[in-house]
């Protein structure tokens, strides 16, 4: 699932080749992807993009009479840019906005339909879509502590949750923990002062540095390739791998469709995470699915 370095990374292509430019038709393949009726799609055409904004893990397009276009890519949503007017080939092509200069093409891998379109007008439609997470780059430690701790929860389900953390999933969330040195199924309530300076530090770090090097390479190019498995990342995906830190193989906890990688001799004093009482653990704490997880909202 794009997380916040991706959807910056997104926001920082688009924003040379739509901004200030009308979209001039909207093309759906699929009628399950528009989640809105109201204002009709057709009340977009000829509008002039004004801005992009990030909104946790959505795109949100903004454009004249104060309407938005609101995208959640979700799993195996993409995005690509083609040349303007360019045919939806295939079953995974979901829908193409057209732009004088070119076309922005979304398409989802697999048979599940989980992206959505959604169509708002006015700042309060579009402020009612955000789950409410923090931002952690303008929150100090206090907010982010308090954040954190509304519920004793393990760290990487409050890292992963949407009303508590804006943009971070399963593959930032495991670089995260790994940066900090703490594992990934400590209670939040548990973290000591030193621990909680820690983990705010890494969240920000491994977030920066990823925000950094994804937006300098869509500068160059289109994102047409994004992925949660890097090679440069340090546990994420790298089962079986060296930890680029101690030289330990990493380990991985899988459960529901999750999956967590972690350093056992940097982040668990040593101890393999893979028991029976951890999977009720984390089935007591996770949602199901990732679906149900980014269907959170702040109440």
């Amino acid at each position: 699932m794009p997380e916040l370095p991706d959807i910056a990374a997104y926001i920082i292509a688009l924003e040379s080749r739509i901004v200030g430019q009308p979209i001039e038709h909207i093309r759906l393949a699929s009628p399950f992807l528009l989640r809105t009726v109201e204002p009709p799609l057709s009340s977009v055409e000829g509008r002039v993009v004004r801005e992009l904004r990030r909104i946790g893990k959505r795109i949100a397009i903004g454009l004249e009479a104060d309407l938005w276009l609101v995208l959640h890519l979700m799993i195996a949503g993409r995005l690509h840019w083609r040349i303007s007017g360019a045919k939806l080939a295939g079953r995974n092509q979901l829908a193409a906005f057209d732009f004088p200069n070119g076309s922005l093409v979304l398409t989802e891998a697999g048979a599940k339909r989980r992206a959505s379109l959604h169509l708002f007008q006015g700042e309060q439609s579009l402020r009612d879509v955000d789950p409410g997470g923090i931002d952690v780059f303008a929150s100090d430690l206090e907010s982010f502590q308090a954040a954190l701790t509304v519920e004793n929860r393990t760290l990487k389900r409050a890292l992963t949750d949407p009303r508590i953390v804006s943009g971070i999933g399963n593959a930032y969330s495991d670089e995260i923990l790994h940066a900090a040195q703490l594992s990934p199924i400590m209670l939040t309530r548990k973290l000591t002062p030193a621990e909680w300076e820690r983990l705010l530090a890494a969240t920000r770090a491994v977030l920066q540095r990823w925000i950094d090097q994804l937006k300098s390479e869509a500068q160059a190019k289109f994102p047409e390739k994004v992925t949660a498995f890097r090679k440069d990342m340090a546990v994420h995906g790298k089962f079986g791998q060296p930890c680029p830190r101690c030289g330990e193989k990493i380990q991985r906890i899988r459960y529901a469709d999750n999956e967590t990688n972690y350093c056992a001799q940097c982040q668990t004093g040593g101890k393999v995470l893979a028991d029976r009482g951890l999977s009720r653990l984390l089935g007591a704490d996770w949602p199901r699915s990732l679906d149900e997880l980014e269907a959170l909202k702040r109440r």
